[in-house]
């Protein structure tokens, strides 16, 4: 059993059909047939049940597919690990983005496609919660996400603070969280962790509730909402900047310590790519 195998059975098991997996892989089916009967002889085991044209694992073949992406994902490190040259001119960056998103990041990866044009970008918008579970499994390298998050598992590299700030369609000089419980909310959610929880402890400090008559984890979404006057909502301030607009308008909150973590992550005891590293420090200095 050698690597190659293990990359054909991978693909076998993905696409469910010999010919699917061939075409995938680029070579003709006979050759595939033979690799895959060749491993099944080795294992002494049978790692697919045929059903037709579709092929599903059996419980021994789910085990050697679970171990064989560990296996090929161990060693496409080590060899970007050993290949990576010119001080990360060339390679990928793959890297998630909060929904809550960062004002600024689309020219940030601008700054960093103009001084690397060779490195390839993959960018994953989602809420922290799936971001970090994207990071477990390296389907991205890092994410910038909100705290609070579970931190285990990961490095995590604070970036900056900012306030929450309150968003309507009405102007407003400033205003409390007394006066905002009066107020129909729309709540940016994020399953129960981040702002979320943030804005629901702050009113329980002040032994408030606050009517909320929505919760959209969807940030543009959210804004034109509150465009369409459905309601007002609390979110960090560049969130206004990256969707707001001139018929929105953003009030301090006085009487609320609310403030947002933004922080990048990756995982702990795994090697980071030199574009990685490189776009942190890039967004290190935009931020500051």
């Amino acid at each position: 059993m050698d690597i190659k195998q293990l990359r054909y059975f991978i693909a076998i098991a993905e696409e469910k059909n010999i010919t699917a997996a061939a075409n995938r892989l680029h070579m003709s089916q006979p050759p595939l047939s033979m690799q895959l009967k060749q491993l099944e002889e080795e294992l002494s085991v049978k790692l697919f049940e045929r059903n037709g044209k579709r092929m599903e694992l059996t419980d021994k073949g789910e085990l050697l597919y679970k171990r064989a992406l560990q296996l090929v994902h161990n060693i496409e490190e080590v060899k970007n690990e050993i290949q990576e040259t010119e001080e990360g001119k060339r390679g990928v960056l793959a890297v998630g983005i909060n929904t809550l998103s960062v004002s600024r990041f689309s020219n940030m990866l601008q700054a960093f496609h103009d001084k690397y044009p060779l490195v390839s970008l993959k960018i994953v918008q989602n809420d922290s919660f799936y971001l970090a579970e994207m990071v477990k499994t390296r389907a991205i390298e890092m994410a910038f996400v909100r705290l609070p998050l579970e931190h285990q598992d990961f490095i995590f590299q604070h970036l900056v603070n900012e306030p929450f700030v309150f968003v309507s369609n009405e102007k407003k000089q400033s205003v409390t969280l007394e006066e905002i419980s009066h107020l129909p909310l729309i709540i940016p959610s994020t399953e129960g962790l981040g702002s979320y929880n943030i804005i629901h402890e702050a009113f329980s400090r002040e032994k408030l509730r606050f009517t909320s008559i929505a919760e959209c984890s969807d940030m543009h979404v959210l804004m034109e909402m509150v465009k369409n006057g459905m309601g007002s909502t609390i979110v960090p301030k560049s969130v206004l900047d990256v969707y707001g607009d001139n018929t929105l308008h953003s009030a301090p909150i006085e009487d609320a310590n609310l403030i947002s973590s933004l922080g990048v992550i990756w995982l702990e005891h795994h090697y980071v790519s030199t574009p990685a590293k490189n776009f942190i420090e890039l967004v290190k200095e935009r931020l500051s």
